[in-house]
């Protein structure tokens, strides 16, 4: 009996040695934290795009209308520019602000929509010259151009300018409403003007194919520039020079919107 009495306080006092030696080496050894987990710094917001071109809006005698109501009172102010029956012939008045807007944005691309182009179309079909490998754009051709081009020539550059100013607003809006909700639609408006003036002057002939219903340029660089730089291309040398030298007049009048630093 004494033997077990012994034999458990020898195994107690085992226990308890252990206990003291554990919890002594525990305090001798530095005292250990869990890695501190920073948090990466939260993404800086996207910085607003900056606008090259300010349009410095003039206070206004009284309210603009609605974009959806915009309409008559386009039509009337276009009516200091050209004849009513000039316009009526010449263009599409019906939400002619989107019209602009949507155009002017696809010009640098593929493809544009002629039913929401402002401007109606060239009367007569596009002509041609030869055949097969001597197919091209007859010289004949820049002729369905020249009355758009006179109405363009006859434009009051500075009246244009201060009547899209005037209802610049409707504009931006327009811009907005066409998927910009940051967007700035006259510094558009430049970058597009710039993109068409460095449309190439071509030499006659400038020949084409027609793989399928519709013409193409023969020359795939040609064929691989934008919409709005085929339609310079198409009219003739000389339509695009005079067409080039009014929007080199327009833009010249819009970037002196920008305010003095």
């Amino acid at each position: 009996m004494k033997k077990t009495i012994w034999w458990l306080i020898a195994v107690f006092g085992l226990a308890m040695f252990a206990f003291i030696f554990y919890y002594a080496m525990q305090k001798m050894q530095p005292e250990r934290h869990p890695p501190l987990v920073v948090a990466p710094p939260a993404p800086a917001p996207p910085a607003e795009p900056q606008i090259r071109f300010p349009i410095q809006q003039e206070s206004q005698e009284k309210p603009l209308p609605t974009l959806n109501e915009s309409d008559p009172s386009i039509k009337d102010a276009l009516g200091s520019l050209w004849s009513g029956k000039t316009l009526e012939r010449f263009f599409h008045l019906k939400d002619f602000i989107r019209r602009v807007v949507a155009t002017i944005d696809n010009l640098p691309r593929k493809k544009l929509a002629p039913r929401l182009m402002p401007v109606k179309q060239a009367a007569g079909k596009f002509l041609t010259a030869g055949n097969d490998e001597r197919l091209a754009i007859s010289p004949d051709n820049a002729a369905r151009y020249a009355p758009h081009v006179r109405v363009a020539d006859a434009m009051d550059t500075s009246k244009l300018v201060a009547l899209y100013v005037h209802f610049y607003p409707l504009f931006q809006q327009a811009y907005q409403d066409l998927g910009y909700p940051k967007g700035y639609f006259n510094d558009r408006l430049v970058e597009v003007i710039d993109h068409l003036l460095a449309a190439p002057e071509l030499r006659a002939p400038v020949k084409l194919v027609q793989p399928k219903v519709f013409y193409e340029f023969a020359d795939p660089e040609l064929e691989a520039r934008s919409a709005g730089e085929k339609v310079l291309m198409r009219i003739g040398n000389e339509n695009a020079a005079r067409i080039k030298a009014k929007l080199r007049e327009i833009r010249s009048e819009l970037t002196r919107q920008v305010p003095k630093q």
